[in-house]
């Protein structure tokens, strides 16, 4: 008589007892090529400051995986993608891959809250983004575990822990390698953590709602280590309004420590900390607005406007402060093709220097649907840059730049 595997007779047993339902596949895509008068090829300069149509010079994409197997009132969902990043200058060229999410998540698994998702893994955790800057203003995504979605009444709570990185310092380990110099190894000082609460759905007037989320992160020292950087919080307030021809969102965001650079200085999402300790005295906050509307059958426009502050920032206790106005209107001539032109600026101060950006996009589309959202999308465009401050942005001694250029893009 042949040994029955164990293991497989387990599997076996628990798909026989589960309803499996299809493979979801999702993902995300965007590649193209340009041609600049002075760059070479396709350009990206402050795309969160002045929008990214015509401002991308990468390929990037996303391929994800997702599989629900139901057992009795319990749905697990098992997620996973990988993405990639790469320059796109050649056919075949080296590229930077990860495993962008691979979390079970079980929805019904606890008996206090049936709606609740107690979830565990590597997760894309309930990002915050304007497209057309593709600012990622709240994005403590990693690996971890929580509760999403405990239900108060109508507002929905979550709770998370996720790991954000390690700390390690150079130090001299008291060897000296054969020519008598002294060798340098890093002490691994401590491991951070963030610690992710939202109240979501809070309801106020018709058709708005709040939402809240604090992100707090803190180290937790190894033997023998040292964390140089102090714990910081960042708050965020989501405003989040519905009309007739579209929505509207206002956020405002205050962080403290190694949070407020993130929030003043660059577009911070809350995930990266810095943990040298030069931004123990820092404080920035920012207020962002952004939305979608139609304006008859033929013209829809998304805009951001952003302003953006800190002060005490980095070892020399510098201050910053930048504004952000970038409108895209678009025009259908049909359920397929659409122009799209895009305007942004950006500029501000930072440690008494000015700073700025212009750019304005024409793109010609071609879309799966007349939708502002409709991708795939095939666009054909030609862009106007300009460095304002005449301070090296293209890095080519340049203040202007042009580009036209091919792109697609699609999510599914």
């Amino acid at each position: 008589m042949k040994k029955v595997n164990l293991l497989t007779a387990a599997v076996t047993a628990a798909l026989l007892s589960t309803s499996a339902l299809a493979v979801e596949f999702n993902g995300y895509m965007r590649a193209g090529t340009g041609i600049s008068g002075n760059s070479g090829s396709d350009v990206s300069v402050s795309k969160n400051g002045v929008g990214r149509l015509g401002n991308e010079n990468d390929n990037y994409s996303e391929f994800g995986f997702a599989q629900d197997l139901q057992t009795g009132d319990v749905n697990w969902r098992l997620e996973s993608m990988i993405a990639s990043g790469a320059p796109g200058a050649n056919g075949w060229e080296d590229a930077d891959f990860n495993v962008a999410q691979f979390a079970v998540k079980a929805q019904g698994a606890l008996a206090f809250d049936r709606g609740a998702t107690l979830w565990a893994g590597k997760t894309y955790y309930q990002r915050k983004d304007i497209h057309i800057t593709d600012f990622y203003y709240l994005n403590t995504s990693g690996t971890g575990g929580g509760i999403e979605n405990i239900s108060l009444g109508d507002t929905k709570l979550s709770l998370a822990l996720i790991q954000d990185g390690e700390n390690s310092t150079p130090v001299d380990s008291g060897l000296v390698d054969p020519d008598g110099n002294p060798i340098i190894v890093d002490r691994e000082d401590s491991a951070g953590f963030i610690f992710d609460a939202r109240l979501a759905n809070i309801g106020l007037w018709s058709d708005a709602t709040l939402e809240l989320a604090l992100a707090y992160n803190f180290a937790v020292e190894k033997a023998d280590g040292k964390e140089t950087a102090d714990d910081g919080l960042l708050a965020t307030a989501i405003l989040q309004q519905g009309l007739s021809n579209g929505f509207n969102q206002t956020v405002v965001q205050v962080g403290t420590k190694g949070y407020g650079v993130q929030a003043a200085n660059f577009w911070g999402a809350g995930s990266y900390y810095d943990r040298s300790g030069a931004q123990n005295d820092g404080f920035g906050y920012r207020v962002l607005n952004w939305g979608v509307i139609s304006m008859g059958d033929s013209w829809e426009m998304g805009h951001q406007l952003a302003y953006l502050a800190g002060e005490d920032l980095g070892f020399t206790k510098f201050d910053q402060s930048q504004y952000s106005v970038v409108v895209r209107p678009m025009y259908k001539w049909n359920d397929t093709m659409r122009t799209v032109f895009e305007g942004g600026y950006n500029a501000g101060e930072i440690a008494d220097n000015d700073f700025g950006t212009a750019k304005v996009t024409v793109a010609q589309a071609w879309a799966m649907g007349s939708s502002f959202w409709a991708r795939p999308e095939i666009r054909v465009y030609g862009s106007y840059i300009l460095d304002t401050e005449d301070d090296n942005a293209f890095g080519q001694g340049n203040d202007t730049e042009y580009v036209v250029g091919i792109q697609a893009e699609a999510w599914w």
